[in-house]
């Protein structure tokens, strides 16, 4: 179905806390300003008619309101008069059981269309919120548009059933804080669901909590059409949901590449328990103790020469071990072989490149993951082999098949993990990462490291011009030409140390980005470090023993 362009509007607004009737009058001429400069789709932030930072149940009660109510009812008129849509946060009570929800409600020039109960409460919040448990994509003539508050972002599954149920425009409204923004976060939703979203955030201090501005509107290509700094304010851009509609991320059809029928482990809830404990269970494959380690990410250009592949191979893992004592060392996809759409090169066990680098792993002591294009049981497989100290101890065939691999390579259907002295391995092949599920399943397999080889041209980086939003030190506010990178997000929603190894591109100046991530990327200076397209390798030490405490070592 085509539909109209139209006029989108985030406002970024900081309430004060309690001064729910001043808050609403001030929040009506904001919205109706965006409406007379003809925005059809306006949002404003998480909690807006009445503050956020609330001690508990009986200190919000006197700011709840049902839905409908006399807060919706006021931002009806506007929607009726201007013909428009608006996205309010407010705290609401239900009726029937008294539960107070943290909500965000969409009202059209019809009245209520649809709202949303956050369903991941944060900070003081579960004192007097209860979690919502739906999420709902709302069609209008505008296009299907979703809801989030805040910290549900930081869930992928959130967005995905949004995705999966055709939406255009996610709406998140939020009072986000503690990094500098556009936040990541946003901008991976937006890519990985090839959707926009629109950002309302607040800004301002409150209670001694600092939010952060940066309300938004996101492209699903990732470019920030529109930014708000600090203070009160509205930005505006035209939404075209023709481009949400065509499901492509990073030149992808990911929509049309998943595989729901792997991905049955996303109900196993292992957060739930003592992680040791869990997956010990009845003594059957405890998680590996884990130890500091030093680990590297290699990336170049691979040729479709397998003998030039092999040499810079060879070179790039002795000068590793000989300098750092590199302990793991990620090679980009296909490193080996080097031939990306058609299979050529493919490898089996028995090929003398293979024994060459089981000896290099033995000789060394060093873990090798290294993507190849390989022949197993007559079939052709875009893969990584994981080398080490007994030689080939694993690999794992490629799940998601990009485009160009769809005509030589067979689809594998098995997630693979590897235990070492670093921790538990688990084994990712570049278009498998543009997937949330593929991490997340690995994480839920109790990985401590998730090696990711790839050989991803563009699009996952972006930079940050700088914000004037002040933040407490070391939170950065200058200019940072990486402030996002999609596969740093990957690591942090799954509190994993995530290892990216890319291909590189130099006639074309494109790929590249390598890095180790994680596992907290709300810790700053981030523990990380990132390749420009230049350089040929980073190392990093790790630590995936338990924390000092934890119920893990009592």
């Amino acid at each position: 179905m085509h539909t109209t362009p139209f006029l989108a509007a985030v406002i970024q607004f900081e309430p004060t806390l309690g001064a729910k009737n001043s808050n609403i009058d001030k929040l009506l001429t904001l919205v109706e300003e965006a409406a007379q400069q003809g925005a059809k789709l306006i949002t404003t932030p998480e909690m807006a008619t009445t503050g956020y930072c609330w001690y508990d149940r009986e200190e919000v009660t006197p700011m709840v309101e049902t839905v409908p109510g006399d807060s919706t009812d006021r931002f009806y008129e506007l929607a009726q008069r201007y013909q428009c849509y608006i996205v309010l946060g407010m705290p609401e009570v239900d009726i029937e059981t008294s539960l107070y929800y943290n909500s965000a409600v969409l009202i059209g020039p019809d009245g209520i269309i649809g709202c949303h109960r956050k369903s991941h409460p944060f900070i003081a919040e579960p004192k007097w919120a209860a979690a919502g448990e739906n999420h709902k994509v709302f069609d209008t003539p505008l296009g299907r548009i979703g809801l989030l508050v805040c910290m549900d972002i930081q869930f992928p599954e959130t967005t995905t059933l949004l995705a999966l149920e055709k939406v255009d425009v996610i709406c998140h409204i939020s009072n986000w804080l503690m990094e500098r923004t556009p936040a990541p976060f946003w901008i991976s939703r937006a890519v990985e669901n090839s959707c926009y979203l629109l950002e309302s955030n607040r800004w301002g201090l409150e209670r001694g909590v600092k939010f952060s501005g940066g309300s938004c509107i996101i492209e699903p290509d990732g470019n920030i059409a529109a930014v708000i700094d600090g203070g009160d304010g509205i930005a505006y851009s035209e939404i075209d949901t023709n481009r949400s509609r065509q499901g492509q991320v990073l030149g992808e059809s990911v929509f049309l590449q998943r595989r729901a029928e792997c991905y049955t482990l996303l109900m196993s809830d292992s957060f739930l328990w003592n992680p040791q404990e869990f997956f010990g269970l009845y003594g059957k494959k405890p998680l590996p103790n884990g130890k500091k380690s030093l680990i590297s990410v290699a990336q170049f250009s691979p040729t479709d020469n397998v003998d030039d592949n092999l040499t810079q191979i060879i070179n790039i893992t002795e000068s590793l071990v000989h300098k750092s004592a590199s302990e793991l060392i990620v090679f980009p996809e296909l490193a080996l072989t080097g031939d990306y759409s058609r299979g050529h090169n493919a490898q089996d066990r028995q090929s003398e490149a293979l024994i060459t680098l089981t000896k290099l792993a033995m000789k060394l002591r060093v873990y090798l993951v290294i993507g190849l294009s390989e022949k197993h049981d007559d079939k052709l497989y875009n893969s990584q082999m994981l080398f080490g100290p007994q030689g080939i101890e694993g690999h794992y065939h490629q799940i998601h098949l990009a485009a160009e691999q769809q005509g030589w390579a067979t689809a594998g259907g098995e997630w693979r993990t590897f235990d070492t002295p670093m921790g538990r391995i688990g084994l990712l092949l570049g278009n498998d990462a543009l997937f949330p599920e593929s991490s997340r399943i690995l994480a839920l397999m109790g990985c401590d490291i998730i090696a990711c080889s790839a050989a991803l041209k563009g699009g996952f980086i972006g930079g940050h011009l700088g914000s004037k939003v002040l933040q407490n030190y070391p939170i950065p506010t200058g200019v940072d030409p990486l402030h996002w990178h999609l596969f740093r997000t990957r690591a942090g929603e799954n509190n994993v140390y995530f290892v990216f190894a890319n291909v590189t591109d130099s006639e074309n100046k494109s790929g590249g980005y390598s890095g180790i991530f994680g596992p907290e990327t709300f810790t700053f200076p981030r523990n990380e470090h990132i390749l420009w397209q230049e350089e040929e390798e980073t190392s990093q030490q790790i630590d995936t023993r338990s924390l000092p405490g934890s119920p893990d070592l009592l």
